[in-house]
Formats: structure tokens, C-alpha cells, sequence
């Protein structure tokens, strides 16, 4: 299909789509519109976000079927091809013969790009080695200075994973203050967090071929919009001081404060409150998995309050109250907090 009858097609199921760039968009039109196409026969909607149990799993079957047919020896051969030169030219024939493409991304409603990606982190044995050490940093530093952000290569001088690299370099690329935010670094945040969402809804706005009056009209928008998907990288580097995750954490902490007008959710007698309603609200939902559980919708339970502070108060409560947590799944996790936590915590209220 040409450009413009792709971007009208893939916008039903990705409505930023014309936020994507073009050469993007081709490989979507190729990759993803049919597939899209047959979920929504059968009722399933394209998913973003997090990845589930489940569909983690459904790639390692669909990777490990794949191995199978074609006799390749490892999803790292699969995945990194360009580590294995000598193997190159016979392990590209096998992926383009038996449909590689199409294979890995079997059962998972999702654009092609993120399944690939997610396939990369999960059978990366670079992507799981530990702390860096001083030494790894100031070689991650010299090698940023003579590649810049060509992390594909810097990761396979390091032997860490592309991901990993990135991550580690944006941490450690300036100076930053673990101590308490200054006025000044609040102020910077809130700036750069309004700069990006004013940019973005002008561009919504523009999309929708609104008027250029109504492009200069006070910002009026949807609160869920004030948290989700924001360029955390792009904000960090604005404020200058701050790690991206710093960032994240005290703008969810500054607007939990602007929507509970300040009031301490979840200390004293409220917290073991918020508590119980947590709990008793997750064992309702009878949920397999966390991605599927609606935290907007939960997040009453403790209060109007984000969904990220929700979500880290569930954090908190499983690793503090549930031993080798680890090993759980979501389900198990939440029926133990409910026969085994609730009722300590209802005794204490």
C-alpha cells in the first residue's frame, strides 16, 4: 500500500502513528497491518507497555520453534546474527527461507519492532551481568567520547548488552545529585514536564487540523496524560542534574501532593487502610497478571492518586510481605497477601 493509505489503515490501531517516520511506517505496513488485521477478527486488541508473563513466554516458544525447524544452534545466532560472522550469510538464509519475521511475532498482538526488541533483551546473555564496576564506567565513558552513541558497538566492546550500555551512560554522564531537590531543580522539572506535554498537544491539535486560535488556549488536558509515556531521557537532560528515574519518581511524588492537596494517604491508620483496600481489591479482580490488572482504575483504593504511586505501594507491600517473591507468579503473590497478610493487617487497624 503507498505512505498515505498505511498511515490511514494503521492509525485504527496506532493512533500516534503519524508521529512515526515514514520509512517506519513502511516496515509497519509490511510487518504488522495484516496481523493487526486478523486480531481484530478474532476481538483482540494491539497491546503496548509492559510485556506479560504470557507473552514472554509465547516468544520463548515461538523462538525455541524456530531453532527447531531450522537447526540453528542458539537465539543468540538468531537474535545477533552480526556476532557470529562466520555463520552470517547461512543463518540469514534460514531466517528469510522459514520466515522469521512472522514467526517470532506468532500469537502476540503487537508491532513487529517491539516483539524483536523484547526477543534481544531476553536472550541477551549480556543483558544480566551484575553492577558495573569503576573500571567498566570510565572505560563506558572512553568509549562514548570515541563512538558516541553508537551503542551496537560499544556494547560489543564492553560485552554488555546495547540496552544495558545506554542506560548506564545516561546515569553516569554528568554529574548527579543523589541529595534532597533543590527549589531550582523542582522548578527545572516541572518546566521540561511542561514543555514536552504543551509540544505534544500542540501536535495532537495540529493533527486534528484545530485552528491556530485554539493552539494558544491554556492547556486543558486529560490528567493521565500529566504521567504516562513521557520522554524521561529528554527531561533529564533538561534538568541536568537528575538521573531519568529521579526525575520520574519526584514528579509522581509532586503530583501526588497537587491531587491529594498534600494529606498523607498512606501513613498511620490510613496507610493500613489503603493497605486492606489494595489487597482486598487485587484478589477481587481475580487477575493472572500484572499487565492485566487496570491500576487507573485501582488507584481509588488508596486515594486520587497516580497510578505509578499506586503501583509502587504494590511494589513495596510484596517485597517487604511475601518471601522469595521472586518465584511467584502474580496470582500466588496476591492470594498470599490475602490469607496471609490481611488478616495481620486488619488486626493492627
Amino acid at each position: 500500500v503507498d505512505l498515505d493509505t498505511a498511515k490511514q489503515e494503521l492509525e485504527e490501531f496506532i493512533p500516534h502513528v503519524r508521529n512515526i517516520s515514514d520509512s517506519s511506517i513502511r516496515k509497519m505496513a509490511g510487518r504488522d497491518l495484516m496481523r493487526f488485521k486478523e486480531f481484530k477478527k478474532q476481538g483482540i486488541a494491539v497491546k503496548f507497555g509492559r510485556f506479560s508473563q504470557k507473552e514472554n513466554n509465547q516468544i520463548r516458544k515461538n523462538v525455541e520453534e524456530f531453532l527447531s525447524m531450522t537447526g540453528i544452534d542458539s537465539a543468540e545466532k538468531v537474535l545477533f546474527t552480526s556476532r557470529y560472522p562466520e555463520d552470517k550469510e547461512m543463518i540469514n538464509r534460514l531466517k528469510t527461507e522459514h520466515l522469521f519475521c512472522e514467526k517470532l511475532s506468532e500469537g502476540i498482538p503487537r508491532p513487529w519492532r517491539l516483539i524483536y526488541y523484547r526477543a534481544r533483551k531476553m536472550f541477551d546473555p549480556n543483558n544480566y551481568k551484575g553492577r558495573y564496576t569503576k573500571e567498566e564506567k570510565e572505560k563506558l565513558k572512553k568509549y562514548h567520547a570515541m563512538h558516541g552513541n553508537d551503542w551496537k558497538k560499544i556494547s560489543e566492546m564492553m560485552s554488555r548488552s546495547n540496552l544495558s550500555v545506554a542506560m548506564k551512560y545516561s546515569e553516569i554522564k554528568s554529574a548527579i545529585n543523589y541529595g534532597p531537590w533543590s527549589k531550582e531543580e523542582t522548578q527545572k522539572l516541572m518546566h521540561a514536564v511542561e514543555e514536552v506535554i504543551r509540544r505534544r498537544t500542540e501536535m495532537e491539535d495540529a493533527n486534528s487540523l484545530s485552528s491556530s486560535s485554539e493552539l494558544k488556549r491554556d492547556l486543558s488536558i486529560d490528567r493521565e496524560k500529566l504521567y504516562q509515556k513521557l520522554p524521561w531521557t529528554e527531561i533529564e537532560a533538561k534538568v541536568g542534574t537528575r538521573y531519568w528515574r529521579q526525575c520520574k519518581q519526584k514528579w509522581i511524588t509532586i503530583l501526588t501532593n497537587k491531587m491529594t492537596k498534600g494529606q498523607q494517604l498512606y501513613r498511620g491508620t490510613k496507610g493500613l487502610q489503603a493497605k486492606i483496600n489494595l489487597i482486598k481489591r487485587l484478589y477481587e479482580m481475580k487477575v493472572d497478571d500484572a499487565n492485566d490488572v487496570n491500576w487507573e482504575e485501582l488507584s481509588n483504593a488508596i486515594g486520587d492518586v497516580p497510578r505509578a504511586y499506586v503501583q509502587a505501594k504494590f511494589y513495596k507491600l510484596k517485597v517487604s510481605c511475601v518471601p522469595f517473591w521472586q518465584k511467584k507468579s502474580f496470582s500466588e503473590i496476591i492470594d498470599y497477601l490475602f490469607k496471609k497478610k490481611l488478616p495481620e493487617l486488619e488486626e493492627n487497624l
